[in-house]
């Protein structure tokens, strides 16, 4: 049986003894490994060669990170993207991971944490198949794992790779109270250090995409707070019995 091809990687930094680290180093790790050196050559490399993961770094000489992450989003790339940032700032990381970003590296950073963080997001948005039902449904939101597609009352929601992996799990575990130390090892794989906040974030980006429909109508809201313990999805109550 042949052997699957090696992860292809798209290294962007403006750096070149950064940008030459990592390259080296992550082909040594079993990668497959391009670079670009500018936001431009970023958006145009991931149409051109199709990587599964973007390593990115946020200052570029055109434009930051961020905007060539909203950029792919909104060309309809759901490419998973790393963050590379000099800034240890909290609104700096919410903010890559509410554009579309799905994991970040603060630097100085070692090798190793960068092929840690790689690995764990490239295993969340490239699940091994299960044996279980390929949809999942919870009151009116329906998931289905084979074509990563979520609908709620029929209108399709589109999802971020670590959105849907939170949202799988919530309703794998409907009506069961999840705890966020539960969550980050499911979803993210990989120790964030305690900082349960990025749970907080996400969970309030699904309930945005989730909770309201595109006209702007409000919708029953589904995942609920349990304070101080943690998340659960479940279906609305009936009211009309």
């Amino acid at each position: 049986m042949p052997q699957p091809a090696p992860p292809k990687l798209l290294i962007v930094d403006d750096e070149p003894n950064i940008r030459d680290l990592l390259a080296t180093s992550l082909k040594f790790a079993g990668f497959t490994v391009t670079t670009a050196v500018t936001g431009g050559e970023a958006v145009a490399a991931v149409f051109e060669d199709k990587p599964d993961l973007i390593v990115l770094d946020v200052m570029l000489p055109d434009m930051d990170g961020f905007t060539v992450t909203h950029r792919l989003r909104e060309r309809g790339e759901h490419i998973p993207v790393l963050f590379l940032t000099a800034r240890d700032d909290t609104d700096d990381k919410v903010h890559g991971l509410t554009v579309g970003g799905d994991d970040y590296v603060t630097n100085p950073f070692s090798i190793e944490e960068v092929v840690a963080r790689i690995k764990a997001v490239l295993r969340r948005t490239n699940p091994a198949p299960e044996a279980d039902d390929a949809i999942l449904r919870v009151g009116d939101v329906e998931l289905d794992e084979d074509s990563h597609e979520v609908r709620r009352a029929g209108i399709e929601v589109e999802l971020s790779p670590t959105e849907f992996k939170l949202l799988r799990y919530l309703m794998a575990n409907a009506g069961r109270v999840l705890s966020k130390a539960q969550i980050l090892d499911h979803v993210w794989d990989y120790g964030w250090s305690g900082e349960g906040g990025i749970v907080e974030s996400y969970v309030s980006y699904l309930r945005r995409k989730l909770d309201v429909r595109p006209d702007g109508q409000l919708l029953e809201p589904l995942i609920q707070t349990r304070r101080g313990v943690g998340y659960m999805i479940r279906a609305p109550r009936r009211t009309d019995q």
